[in-house]
């Protein structure tokens, strides 16, 4: 893709007006509206927070490639659980950084770097829900990924409560996956978009079992799972039989041990070589089989949803204004 066309692209995702394909949503969710461009520069509270943020990002990415999918996960399970309001950062009992679901996330001692740098420069203006975002953005950029608009203004929330988590699971069917991003507020071009941070990142074996064993309660692997691709993931994670026993991190794309920005995950999902259940599912449905064609055949196509899809999900139920709060640490709500 050409320099300029490359450009054109970042307008649109920064105008929310990018056109997409058919039956797929156009523009920003309606309560992404408040949030501006620059808002820190905007409202002279913290001009440089993007340079600062950045900075850091690098800092952990030179020596930890997978911060990346890291931060990926993370700014997913804050935005689809209860929207982008920085409650998956937040300690305690029965919250959503507790529940079982969520307990193999990572990046939170970035998180909370991050934060300590801009309070020390800009005490008390930067929101954990912004951060959060940026470094996400950031992530993606060095690994490869495009650097798309951020926009800011979120503000913090209140709670975090454990019952809000509701992530399906690996194995949900894409029709259910579907519905699952629907209740949200995206749409089907969104759910294969932001499923291929699969590119990148590790899995738990535990997450993969039923396909390599006991699928649909056969007793037998899924059909589907590529010969090769079964006996090398049976390799990695041997079936567990008693409780106590490991449950190793395997990659999510095999092909990409090095956690970069590729579209490899989308070829392989089209020869039955994905890891989740969900992801080999997009070979056999109508939409999800023609974007998961066009996006392993262009990884600038890849980029160019990806940027728009992850700015999508970022202004989901975000707090603006005079909500919530500013967190001073984000881990806790302030006194």
């Amino acid at each position: 893709m050409m320099r300029e066309q490359w450009f054109f692209i970042l307008v649109l995702v920064a105008l929310g007006l990018m056109v997409r394909s058919t039956k797929a949503a156009i523009g920003m969710p309606p309560e992404a509206a408040p949030l501006i461009r620059h808002f820190y520069k905007v409202h002279n509270t913290c001009a440089n927070v993007e340079p600062f943020v950045r900075h850091q990002v690098g800092l952990v990415w030179a020596n930890d490639k997978t911060v990346a999918p890291k931060l990926i996960k993370l700014l997913y399970a804050d935005c689809m659980v209860n929207g982008c309001d920085a409650s998956i950062l937040l300690d305690g009992p029965n919250t959503e950084k507790s529940s079982p679901k969520t307990r193999f996330l990572g990046a939170f001692v970035l998180i909370d770097k991050i934060k300590q740098v801009l309070e020390a420069r800009c005490p008390g203006a930067v929101s954990c829900a912004d951060i959060l975002n940026l470094a996400a953005r950031d992530a993606v950029y060095f690994s490869g990924g495009p650097s798309y608009p951020v926009f800011l203004g979120r503000r913090d929330g209140l709670e975090s409560n454990e019952a809000w988590i509701d992530f399906p699971s690996p194995s949900i069917s894409w029709e259910a996956s579907l519905a699952y991003f629907q209740s949200k507020g995206l749409d089907v071009q969104d759910m294969v978009t932001l499923l291929g941070a699969h590119t990148m990142g590790r899995v738990r074996c535990s997450d993969v079992l039923d396909r390599l064993y006991n699928f649909n309660n056969t007793g037998k692997p899924d059909p589907t799972m590529e010969e090769s691709t079964l006996n090398y993931l049976r390799k990695e994670c041997p079936p567990k039989t008693r409780l106590g026993q490991p449950n190793p991190l395997i990659n999510l794309n095999p092909s990409n041990p090095t956690h970069s920005f590729t579209n490899s995950y989308y070829s392989r999902v089209l020869s039955n070589k994905a890891v989740l259940g969900v992801d080999q599912q997009f070979r056999y449905g109508g939409d999800t089989y023609d974007l998961t064609d066009q996006f392993a055949s262009s990884i600038e196509d890849f980029k160019g949803e990806f940027a728009f899809s992850m700015s999508r999900m970022g202004g989901l139920k975000v707090l603006t204004g005079t909500e919530g709060q500013i967190r001073l640490n984000c881990r806790m709500v302030n006194k």
